[in-house]
């Protein structure tokens, strides 16, 4: 099983960016993706999830009405659509695999490495 993210990098506040995590070597029980974000200096934590058919979403409140969690699965690519970025949104953002979705890293038995996304005028 592997998770590639990708699409990090430096944008203003207010800006947009597109992540995506590609995965390979699922089975049909290990497919709900979820993101998560680590700040400096601070724990990780979760940003929002999306089912195997990508029918169901859940948003942390601190992301929803700003950021869209989307999924092709003929791609096998989860997108996060982040809007209305603002500082407080610099973190590493890491994407995970797991059987059902959860808030929890625990939950989560499969991860990529993060890319950094840096919010900052």
């Amino acid at each position: 099983v592997q998770l590639q993210a990708s699409g990090g990098g430096l944008v203003q506040p207010g800006g947009s960016l597109r992540l995506s995590c590609a995965a390979s070597g699922f089975t049909e029980d290990y497919y709900v993706i979820g993101w998560f974000r680590q700040a400096p200096g601070k724990e990780r934590e979760f940003v929002a999830a999306i089912s195997r058919s990508g029918a169901s979403t859940y948003y942390a409140d601190s992301v929803k009405g700003r950021f869209t969690i989307s999924r092709d699965n003929a791609e096998n690519t989860v997108y996060l659509q982040m809007d209305s970025l603002k500082p407080e949104d610099t973190a590493v953002y890491f994407c995970a695999g797991g059987a059902a979705w959860s808030r929890l890293e625990r939950e989560y038995a499969y991860w990529g490495q993060g890319t950094l996304v840096t919010v900052s005028s």
